[in-house]
């Protein structure tokens, strides 16, 4: 199935960043409940940036659900994004 180009668009984006700036982009989201197509493919695309990057993503995602009740870090031993407490 063909990407759609917002998608693809984050993903391009999303790609040339260094894991900081992916980190940043996530916690910038926390607290907001609003919905749209549109965050649906920014967040979508940054997820798969991280699981690209094979970065353990289960603190936040699920498989299906992106929760941002959360900011998060990188915790680069363990090649993982940590809930910041």
């Amino acid at each position: 199935m063909q990407q759609h180009i917002y998608y693809t668009k984050y993903a391009l984006r999303f790609a040339d960043m260094q894991i900081t700036e992916l980190v940043n982009i996530f916690n910038r989201q926390v607290g907001n409940t609003g919905w749209t197509g549109m965050r649906a493919y920014h967040d979508q695309a940054l997820i798969d940036e991280f699981q690209r990057r094979g970065i353990d993503v289960t603190v936040i995602y699920d498989g299906k659900t992106t929760t941002f009740t959360h900011s998060v870090r990188y915790d680069l031993p363990n090649n993982k994004l940590a809930v910041i407490n």
